[in-house]
Order: structure tokens, then C-alpha cells, then sequence
């Protein structure tokens, strides 16, 4: 299986042109002018610099295919000869490296490439495709955006959302997880408010520090003793930041805490019990004020719809081997848009790695532990390999639209 050079070639000016969320200007013309020149209806800053593009071909479904277009604030060290340099500044005004660190590089170029594929053969189907190109899911809000700026009152809206990620399994495979297939994100914002005072005279403070420490430690308690064995959840403390100097103790602390969790009542708990935890911790290192605790990022579950998963997964097979994978801890919004049309959501995992170094290998759990090795999303190493990974994710674009469009 391989693919026209161009879009080698539009992958690699890509990744060499990553763009911060909400600033994709550069990526977002590139792909208004390329579904322009395709004969699309095209509208453009959609949720600020999404592009959203409608290939009407005669009575049949609508299908929606989704690809996301923002970068990360990562210096890239991967070493290709296409490697970012390019910088940017992110939502706090800092002046930072940006790079493809996720894939959605991968994402764009297929979705252009399979958009003209079907334009190609627009002789053989019937029905019209929504093709969507999100800013911001590094943020979490990009989808939501989008959907806030009338998505959806000015598309059509489809009877099934299909999309997919880059991954770090073998270029070749596709995986799908029918249910909960990547995992809900809450991000707390939480200030530990104290009282600042000399190091010298701990006696006259309220110690922040000594609280945040406190918080952190007893944070490692709520999934170990609240959430049961055979039920998921992460609690993750990203950041601790207090202080300017040694010899003074600050007035307040401030934690990041980062939540993954896929099932609705699971999510509730564990929150309860961070806001009870920090609450009371304060409250027992007689802090003068209660804690603040923002709620900065919140992206839902990505739920695979079983039915229409297994009415996609037929049309996946021919173009790659299918595994299921299962649940992914990591996050994605993508389901926003599909709840949003009130559509089935159908989302899979493209691989990415070289599979050369997964040849012979058959046992599963060895596949596992190799995959476990390789540079992962959002690492400043990872570097899908270009070919299959493009020809099989547009393949698999192709193949799933067509599965749900009609025949012509």
C-alpha cells in the first residue's frame, strides 16, 4: 500500500510548521485552500481557526470525519531532516518551542488526502461528507468551540462521527476499543492559601509549603483506598509551585492536579474526594482561608458506540490488521462534536511505529512490552514513520465513510 508523494510531502511541511492551539493560521489555509480547489463548501473560523468543509454527491447519509490540527509546546528531538525549529508563544505569553508531538500532523494529511480521494470517486457513492478540521484539542476546548460557534447549524449533521490518532503501535495497525476508549480529563487548579512569615520564625506562619506537601501525599490515598480494584482512575499532581526564596515562607501554594477517569460515577467520587482532602488538610494546618479550587480543563470520555463500531470495523480490516487495544488512559474531545450532532461516535488508533521491529514477534504481551519502549505522544522523540502510517490512516478514512455512505 502506498500513497502519491504529495502527501508525503504536505505531511513533512507540516511537521515542520507545527502551530500552537487556537493559532493553526498557516495549517487551517492550507487546508481551506485544498478543500476549496476540491470543490467543497468551505467556511473558515469555526471555534476561532477551525475549517469545516461539505462535499454534498446526491440523497444518501451524512458522515462526518474529524481531524485535529494543533501542536505542542515541546522542543522536538527527533532529529529528521524535517524536524520543527519553528516557536511559538503559548496561552501565558511565553516564548516557547512548538512541535508535532501528537500526531495530529498524521491527522491533517489524511483527512486532505482521503477528502480527494472520495472526490475522486464521487461516481461510486452517494451522500455528503462533513470534513472537520479542529483547532485546539490540546487544550481540551477546541471541540467545544466549535460547537459553541454553530458547528452544527451550519453542517449538516451526520449519522455517525468517524475519526482516528496516531499511536505508537505498528504502522499497518488499527485499533479499536468498542465503549470507553479514552478516558475523561479533569484538571484542579488548586491555591493553598497560608501565612507568609521568615524562615527563621516557622512559629509565626501558616506553611503553604509544608500544607502542599501534606495535600500531595494524602492525594496518593484516593485512588488506592476510594476507587475500586476493577474500576480506572488516575490522580496526578503536575505541579507544585511556592515561593521565591529559601529563607521566606510564602503566603500561598499552588498545585495542578491532573484526573483520568472513564466511567461518569468513578469521575464524581474521585473529585469529591480531592476537594475533601484539600479542604481538610488545610483545615488541620489552620490555614486562615479555605483553599481556592478552580475546575481549568475538562474534556469528557471518548465512548465508542458499540454498534457503530461494529459496523465500521468490516470496512477498517481492509486496510490494516484491527486489534482491540483496549481503553486508553489518555484524553480527546472529539466526542463533543458526535454528542453535539447527536451521532454515534466511531474512533480508532492508527499506528504509527516502524513495525520492522515487530517482525516474527506474535505474543501479544511481547507486542505489548515493545510498544511500551517506543516514544510515545506528546514525547519530543516521537516520530510516526511516514509510510505506511499514511497511506493506511487514509485508507482507513476512505474505507470507514464509505462503509456508511451509499452506494452510487
Amino acid at each position: 500500500m502506498a500513497i502519491d508523494p504529495q502527501w508525503a510531502d504536505l505531511y513533512r511541511d507540516l511537521h515542520a510548521h507545527p502551530e500552537l492551539s487556537f493559532q493553526e493560521t498557516r495549517t487551517a489555509g492550507i487546508v481551506a485552500e485544498r478543500l476549496t480547489a476540491l470543490g467543497l463548501e468551505v467556511r473558515t473560523g469555526v471555534g476561532r481557526t477551525g475549517v469545516v468543509g461539505v462535499l454534498r454527491n446526491g440523497d444518501g447519509p451524512v458522515v462526518a470525519l474529524r481531524a485535529d490540527m494543533d501542536g505542542l509546546p515541546l522542543e522536538e528531538r527527533t532529529g529528521l531532516p524535517y524536524a520543527s525549529t519553528d516557536r511559538g508563544r503559548d496561552p501565558e505569553g511565553r516564548d516557547v518551542p512548538v512541535m508535532h508531538g501528537c500526531g495530529h500532523d498524521v491527522h491533517v494529511t489524511c483527512l486532505l488526502a482521503a477528502i480527494t480521494e472520495l472526490v475522486g470517486a464521487r461516481a461510486t457513492w452517494q451522500g455528503t461528507i462533513v470534513a472537520i478540521f479542529q483547532p485546539a484539542e490540546e487544550l481540551g476546548v477546541g471541540a467545544r468551540t466549535m460547537v459553541a460557534d454553530g458547528l452544527w447549524d451550519h453542517a449538516p449533521k451526520p449519522v455517525v462521527l468517524l475519526g482516528q490518532h496516531v499511536m505508537p503501535l505498528p504502522s499497518g495497525v488499527i485499533g479499536m476499543h468498542p465503549g470507553p476508549a479514552y478516558a475523561a480529563l479533569d484538571t484542579l487548579r488548586v491555591t493553598l492559601h497560608g501565612r507568609g512569615a521568615h524562615a527563621s520564625m516557622p512559629d509565626t506562619s501558616v506553611d503553604p509549603v509544608v500544607l502542599a506537601a501534606a495535600t500531595v501525599m494524602r492525594l496518593q490515598t484516593v485512588v488506592s483506598r476510594e476507587v475500586p480494584g476493577a474500576e480506572f482512575a488516575v490522580v496526578t499532581v503536575g505541579r507544585l509551585w511556592a515561593g521565591t526564596k529559601a529563607n521566606i515562607i510564602p503566603d500561598d501554594a499552588e498545585l495542578l492536579v491532573n484526573v483520568r477517569t472513564y466511567l461518569p460515577h468513578v469521575r464524581e467520587r474521585v473529585l469529591a474526594a480531592i476537594k475533601r482532602i484539600v479542604r481538610g488538610e488545610a483545615a488541620a494546618s489552620g490555614a486562615p482561608k479555605e483553599p481556592t479550587i478552580e475546575h481549568v480543563e475538562m474534556v469528557v470520555a471518548t465512548v465508542n458506540d458499540p454498534a457503530a463500531t461494529a459496523r465500521t470495523v468490516p470496512a477498517l480490516a481492509t486496510c490494516g490488521m484491527v486489534v482491540d487495544p483496549g481503553a486508553i488512559p489518555g484524553s480527546e474531545d472529539v466526542g463533543v462534536l458526535a454528542d453535539a450532532a447527536g451521532a454515534p461516535l466511531v474512533y480508532w488508533s492508527l499506528g504509527g511505529a516502524d513495525p520492522a521491529p515487530f517482525d516474527g514477534i506474535t505474543d501479544p504481551e511481547a507486542i505489548k512490552r515493545l510498544v511500551a519502549t517506543l516514544p510515545s505522544n506528546h514525547s519530543p522523540l516521537f516520530a510516526p514513520v511516514i509510510e505506511p502510517t499514511l497511506a493506511v490512516g487514509t485508507a482507513a478514512l476512505v474505507s470507514a465513510a464509505r462503509s456508511w455512505l451509499a452506494e452510487a
